[in-house]
Parts: structure tokens; C-alpha cells; sequence
């Protein structure tokens, strides 16, 4: 394997952990990401190897939750409260996984560029901003404190919420966070459902990009795409285990400036030809 591809996979990977559970949207940072790094001569590819190495940053949450999933798994069976949990699992899904299948090419065709990515970045960010503050203006509106609090009904929102993340640039994390604080869910609360939800929907969503490339990839692609799983799930592990601390104490205002100075710092380098970003 090319030395050059090995670092730019190693990136990659590094850039989806970092990004995944933040609310600054990791596709976007992959689209950007991707045109620096000049993989615009690979792109079918490389849009499969996005979509896989979200597994890696997964697996960091599976790892975490893991005494979580395990007894969502053995209560299946008997336990209300697990069974429970895991419809609301099921119905969040399902949003962006229809609306995915229905306008996912329409999508990729017209959004994935870094235009549409910087001002996605933007606009998400001033939601934020608008969010945090009317949070801050009723502390007292928490109806949701637990994952374990949650109705069908709640799912369904946080579903809906998760499927603007079809919207590169938008954030799955940041939407579902967001979208659930604006619902009534605690900080907290979703935060966890937000990353718990991240796992059938981003496995799901790797097994099927390597289902419908099969012929597209060759046994020699298999050091890229390890490369980039693996330094995913390594940056997510500590990513995902200090942002579990800051939500504890913290408003995601900081996560909104960042998105806005990103997106304008994107916007205005391409504008003044000082980064030639690829449409």
C-alpha cells in the first residue's frame, strides 16, 4: 500500500472519531477533508470508505455502553423496560433510513460539496446559539431525564431530528442533541440516546455502502479501509468519553462559534482562491 494513501487514510480515520459525536458534523469535516487531501480522482470510493470508517467510530460507543447494550440484548425477551427501549430504537431509526433510501443520490449529487457543507456548518451553528439560549431562558422544561423516560413519541421526534443529518454539514450527533433538548429531553439524556441511536443507524449504514460496492472494491483496498476504521474507532474512544463528562457541566455554545467561524473560514477561502475547494 502507497505510504501517501496509508496517511491520508490514517487523516480520514482521525477526522471521523474526532467528529462523529460532536455536533460539528463529521461528513462535512470528510467532504473538506477529502478535497484537501485530493481525493477527488477516487471519489465513488472514497465515498464507500466515509461511510465504512463511521463503524470504527461506533464500535468506540458499543464499547462504552457495553454493559447498556448487553442487557438491552438479554432483556429482549422478558424485560419491559429493555423491550421498550429497544422500539424507541427502531422507531428513531426509521426516518432517516427511509428518507435516506428515498432521496440519498438526489442528496450526494447537489449537497455533498463544500459550499453547501460551509453553510449547512453555519446555519446549524446559529440553531445552536438559538437552542442553548432559550434552554438557558426555561431551565425548568426538562420532561425527559433518562433514555428510560422516553415514549414512542419521543423517539419519533428524535428520529425525525436525526434525518436532517441526511444534510451534510448538519451533524447526526448535533440534530439529535439538539433537536432532543428541544423536545424536552435533558442534556444528558440526549446526548446518550443521540449515541446509542448512532449505533444500528451508522452499522447499518457501513454494511450497506459495502453491500452495494462489492464490485467496486478489490482485496487491495482492505489496508486503506483498516487503517481508516481503526484510527476512527481509537480518536472516538476519547472523544466520545470526554464530551460524557463535558455535557455534564457544559452548554454546546463553543461547538456553535466553531461551526460558524468553520463554515466562514471555508466560504471565504474559496471565495478568494486561497484554497481551490472541487465542486
Amino acid at each position: 500500500m502507497d505510504i501517501v494513501l496509508a496517511l491520508k487514510a490514517l487523516i480520514m480515520g482521525l477526522v471521523e472519531g474526532l467528529t462523529e459525536f460532536l455536533p460539528i458534523s463529521s461528513t462535512g469535516h470528510l467532504i473538506l477533508t477529502e478535497h484537501l487531501l485530493g481525493f477527488q480522482g477516487m471519489t465513488e470510493k472514497i465515498n464507500v470508505f466515509e461511510i465504512v470508517i463511521q463503524a470504527g467510530a461506533i464500535f468506540a460507543v458499543c464499547w462504552e455502553y457495553r454493559a447498556r447494550i448487553a442487557k438491552v440484548t438479554t432483556g429482549l425477551t422478558s424485560d419491559r423496560k429493555q423491550q421498550r427501549f429497544a422500539l424507541n430504537i427502531a422507531i428513531a431509526f426509521l426516518p432517516l433510513a427511509l428518507l435516506g433510501l428515498a432521496f440519498g443520490k438526489v442528496l450526494k449529487e447537489y449537497l455533498f460539496k463544500p459550499v453547501p457543507v460551509a453553510l449547512a456548518l453555519i446555519v446549524g451553528g446559529i440553531i445552536i446559539l438559538i437552542v442553548e439560549r432559550h434552554v438557558a431562558a426555561n431551565p425548568v422544561s426538562v420532561r425527559v431525564h433518562s433514555v428510560d423516560d422516553m415514549t414512542p413519541l419521543d423517539a419519533l421526534k428524535m428520529g425525525i431530528a436525526q434525518a436532517f443529518a441526511l444534510i451534510p454539514g448538519t451533524s447526526r450527533s448535533g440534530s439529535t442533541i439538539i433537536g432532543g433538548m428541544m423536545f424536552g429531553f435533558s442534556r444528558q439524556a440526549a446526548t446518550e440516546f443521540s449515541f446509542l441511536l448512532g449505533i444500528p443507524t451508522l452499522l447499518i449504514a457501513s454494511a450497506y455502502s459495502l453491500f452495494k460496492a462489492r464490485d467496486l472494491l478489490a482485496a487491495s483496498d482492505l489496508p486503506m479501509f483498516t487503517i481508516g476504521t481503526v484510527s476512527a474507532f481509537i480518536s472516538a474512544f476519547f472523544c466520545v468519553r470526554w464530551l460524557l463528562r463535558y455535557v455534564a457541566s457544559h452548554t454546546f455554545t463553543i461547538f456553535a462559534w466553531y461551526r460558524i467561524a468553520f463554515g466562514l473560514l471555508v466560504l471565504v477561502t474559496g471565495y478568494t482562491g486561497v484554497i481551490l475547494w472541487a465542486d
